[in-house]
């Protein structure tokens, strides 16, 4: 299903991918080898992101154990976050140097589907194209799972009017109708990568076959 998506969607074809998303669409994967595989999964799919992403940039002179003088290297933007959607987001923490972590808190209602965000620790800002802007260049959201593509939406929103400049979504599978609303919802500011897409959405709003849902999965709140 990765064929005739928006241009600011890319669908990972890396074979150690698809071969860990079959593992995790497994329902006898216990809750510790899922939030392993999530993980790795993230990482992989972050470094064909980032590397898209990110540039370097020559950084202070430093020296080797050996005492050999050399130029060091940083990667520009220097103003980048996180934003993993709780919960499942936490499962997905990619980057080689700490930066700021930001959370926002969302569900979908479950009569209409539609997103309501219940905690958001943004910041205060200036908004980017004001004189000393604070929001980060480049805001990360991590989410496993891009269903029906509303949730995903309203946090791009939320990050635009935070003053993010630009927006990584992050995620290990999508549904095709989803990522396609997700990625419509400011497309010249931001891309998705994701591991896999699956084609169906179930009435009650689950991606078909997918995952299931990823957070009671890692949290062994199956049920509840």
């Amino acid at each position: 299903m990765a064929s005739n998506l928006p241009p600011n969607v890319h669908v990972s074809q890396h074979p150690s991918l698809q071969a860990k998303i079959s593992q995790l669409r497994s329902e006898s994967t216990s809750s510790r080898e899922t939030n392993a595989l999530v993980h790795e999964i993230a990482l992989i799919v972050a470094c064909e992101a980032l590397s898209q992403s990110l540039t370097t940039v020559a950084g202070p002179k430093d020296k080797s154990p050996i005492g050999a003088e050399y130029e060091t290297t940083e990667v520009s933007p220097n103003t980048m976050c996180i934003v993993p959607i709780l919960r499942s987001g936490l499962a997905m923490t990619m980057l080689p140097r700490p930066v700021p972590v930001h959370h926002l808190g969302m569900y979908r209602e479950p009569s209409t589907l539609d997103p309501v965000e219940y905690y958001n620790n943004l910041p205060h800002h200036i908004p980017a194209d004001a004189d000393g802007g604070s929001a980060s260049s480049l805001a990360i959201l991590v989410d496993p799972i891009i269903a029906t593509g509303g949730t995903c939406a309203a946090a791009i929103q939320t990050l635009r009017e935070w003053g993010a400049r630009r927006v990584l979504v992050l995620s290990v599978i999508g549904a095709d109708e989803g990522v396609r609303q997700a990625a419509r919802e400011w497309p010249e500011g931001t891309e998705l990568w994701v591991a896999a897409v699956d084609a169906d959405l179930t009435k009650e709003g689950m991606v078909k076959p997918g995952l299931g849902d990823v957070g009671d999965r890692l949290f062994l709140t199956i049920g509840k």
